[in-house]
């Protein structure tokens, strides 16, 4: 389906610019909400994994890894600009405690097994690591980068937009140009994508990565380059400029495989991958980050 034309045609009906809906729309992703109860099964949260035969249970060393989800990637809507595989599955497995600890990312894991796969039901190696199972249904969600997002929970919002002027990194004040004269129908436009794709679901693949992964990504690749060029010390104010663009050039190279809702005092974990990556069905290139939420 053709959901930038949906959107086109519903935004001209409220009267806004041809040109500006081009400019949001280049910002405006979709993702697959997933959620039990949700609608006709494509997959299902925990359980015991289907596994190709004579393939070991995902483990970190003598550690199993407990199933996460499990999608069957022909059941789930299809979105333009997201390289999901047509078909087979796919399967997250994460210990998100030992995750969170560790960040090598050596405790979570994500597996394709194509159609036509010889597969078994696995055996538990440890019933500690079987979570509830629990089938889900998928339905789409519209997604903005942060910083067109519309600030509703002081700890989870950056807020820049509402510092002053000369507290804002040089960056800042050229996306806060952007937003003032490029999208001035930005409150409807938000509005319309919400109400066209709305979801509350617990569970997304795809869309945004996350930006605290993001942000992890874009100083470690800074870090490299400084490194490699043998450049002396950047000041602070200059280095977080800088650390501005590399995230927002990093929001159109990686994307969310599978991101869970941030949920207070629950672990949640994040896999995200390269575009090209997923194209290829490379899901072994997927990063995995675990946060703990405190009040």
């Amino acid at each position: 389906m053709d959901h930038q034309g949906e959107f086109r045609r519903a935004a001209l009906e409220l009267g806004i610019p041809d040109d500006e809906i081009s400019r949001f729309g280049q910002h405006l992703r979709l993702s697959i909400g997933l959620s039990v109860g949700g609608g006709p099964p494509v997959g299902q949260f925990g359980g015991l994994p289907r596994l190709p035969v004579g393939m070991e249970w995902p483990s970190a060393g003598d550690i199993p890894l407990p199933l996460l989800l499990s999608v069957a990637c022909g059941a789930l809507p299809r979105v333009d600009g997201f390289d999901l595989p047509a078909d087979g599955t796919l399967l997250f497995f994460v210990n998100q405690e030992m995750d969170h600890e560790d960040g090598s990312g050596r405790y979570a894991r994500v597996v394709y097994v194509p159609d036509g796969t010889e597969t078994a039901v696995a055996e538990t190696p440890d019933s500690t690591c079987v979570r509830e199972q629990l089938d889900v249904g998928a339905e789409l969600r519209a997604e903005l980068p942060l910083w067109l997002q519309e600030g509703e929970d002081e700890d989870w919002h950056e807020f820049w937009e509402d510092l002053d002027w000369e507290d804002m990194s040089p960056f800042q004040q050229q996306l806060v140009r952007y937003v003032e004269c490029d999208l001035p129908h930005l409150n409807e436009l938000r509005a319309l994508a919400h109400d066209l794709w709305p979801s509350d679901a617990y569970l997304a693949i795809g869309g945004y990565a996350d930006d605290e992964v993001i942000n992890s990504i874009a100083e470690q690749t800074l870090a490299g380059r400084e490194k490699a060029d043998k450049t002396p010390a950047i000041p602070i104010a200059k280095r977080d400029s800088h650390l501005e663009k590399e995230k927002h050039r990093m929001t159109s190279e990686w994307i969310s495989l599978a991101s869970e809702a941030r949920v207070y005092e629950e672990y949640c974990t994040s896999f995200v991958i390269r575009h090209d990556d997923l194209a290829a069905a490379r899901v072994d290139k997927a990063l995995a980050v675990t946060t703990f939420v405190a009040p």
